[in-house]
């Protein structure tokens, strides 16, 4: 049986978290936890969008529960800043959906001098979960959800001598790098998580080809070369929709059969209802190793339950 929005327990009295909740996927996972009683933190960069998304949500479900909370994930500063408003507020938080992205963009530096999407795809969010960890422990079974793409298959695990790739850098390379540090990252915090001996469940989930503003964005910024109209006109004509293409992110984070370290993505790949897909690409023990290692690194931030 397919799993929908009807099939989402009740989430009344739960806490979650979503980044890049003021659109696309990051939106319609958002509505749904909000629809079925989870208080539901909005961690957003752009402001007057989460204003907008704030009212689309509450259009749908009156009664929504909402809170917003800057987040620019290309800054770590606006990431401990939001961290700690999180935690100021919420001693509790039993969903954290790190959702929020960027694909194949021109080289670009984030405020702390790392490639744009590994700063934002992973070391933003790894930023941001690490000081959530006492919050998340605290729930009776917290989940984490990372959300990676099929990108992840033709990319490489972080080169601790370059992980910014500023000897050879290619958008779509630095995408699927990217990527799969947050498939890599989703196995290792499970790893962490079974290791402690806690209840709390590390969830991959990969949305598929859906039509949002991700597609158009990547044609604007002028990094994706061909493949950037492409996967505009893709999505445009054959991607799902948002709110479709979200199903995997809200399975993962909501469905009561779930178990840590699975990966729910498109039947079909890219295309299909959300279920539970094997791994294809086991996460390696030295590249997980080399994620921890350069992410402690790089952020300062370690991680560990």
């Amino acid at each position: 049986m397919a799993y929908t929005r009807d099939s989402i327990p009740d989430l009344t009295g739960l806490t979650a978290v979503v980044t890049g909740a003021n659109g696309g996927l990051g939106l319609e996972t958002a509505e749904a936890l909000a629809a079925k009683g989870a208080h539901v933190v909005m961690a957003v960069r752009n402001q007057t969008k989460a204003m907008g998304a704030v009212g689309e949500i509450r259009a749908a479900s009156p009664t929504a529960s909402l809170e917003v909370v800057p987040l620019d994930l290309a800054s770590l500063a606006s990431v401990r800043a939001a961290a700690e408003r999180i935690l100021a507020a919420h001693p509790r938080v039993d969903i954290l959906v790190n959702n929020a992205g960027v694909m194949a963009m021109p080289e670009r530096r984030t405020e702390d001098g790392f490639e744009m999407q590994l700063g934002v795809n992973h070391l933003g969010h790894w930023a941001l979960t690490a000081p959530l960890m006492p919050a998340l422990l605290a729930a009776p079974a917290a989940r984490v959800v990372s959300v990676t793409s099929t990108a992840h298959h033709f990319g490489r695990a972080l080169d601790p001598a370059d992980p910014h790739m500023r000897r050879h850098y290619q958008p779509w390379l630095a995408y699927g790098q990217s990527k799969l540090a947050c498939y890599h990252f989703a196995l290792g915090l499970q790893r962490e998580f079974d290791r402690a001996g806690v209840r709390a469940l590390s969830i991959l989930a990969h949305p598929g080809l859906s039509h949002t503003d991700l597609q158009p964005t990547t044609v604007a910024e002028g990094g994706g070369g061909w493949l950037g109209p492409f996967f505009r006109t893709a999505a445009a004509w054959t991607g799902m929709s948002p709110e479709h293409g979200a199903m995997p992110l809200i399975r993962a984070a909501t469905d009561p059969t779930a178990t840590g370290g699975s990966f729910y993505a498109p039947r079909f790949v890219n295309n299909g209802p959300a279920v539970r897909r094997p791994l294809l690409r086991p996460g390696a023990d030295r590249a997980i190793a080399r994620l921890w290692q350069v992410s402690e690194r790089e952020t300062g931030i370690p991680l560990s339950v």
